[in-house]
């Protein structure tokens, strides 16, 4: 899977997500767009680590995937998952803020 990092410029106050998926799953490719499309309107950074990488994350994730986490102060807290869910994902954005 592909990382997207359009700011190379860390700040701290820099929104950043993770979104955990697999590479042949097409919810996954769907949040991975749907993110990629709301970087126009929102400053964010995000990238994707595929589960199937390590089996600590299998056996988290599993069948849950795409699941979206923010990385806020070094903490994961989980958005959402199978889809990108807008009103939560602006509802922790609003929380941060």
């Amino acid at each position: 899977m592909t990382k997207t990092n359009p700011s190379n410029s860390a700040s701290e106050h820099t929104k950043r997500f993770v979104v955990y998926g697999r590479e042949e799953c097409h919810l996954c490719q769907n949040m991975i767009l749907a993110l990629k499309n709301l970087q126009e309107q929102v400053s964010f950074d995000f990238q994707v680590i595929d589960i199937d990488s390590s089996p600590e994350l299998v056996a988290l994730y599993g069948e849950k995937i795409p699941v979206l986490v923010s990385l806020t102060n070094h903490q994961e807290q989980e958005i959402c998952h199978y889809f990108l869910d807008l009103a939560a994902f602006d509802d922790y954005l609003a929380k941060i803020r």
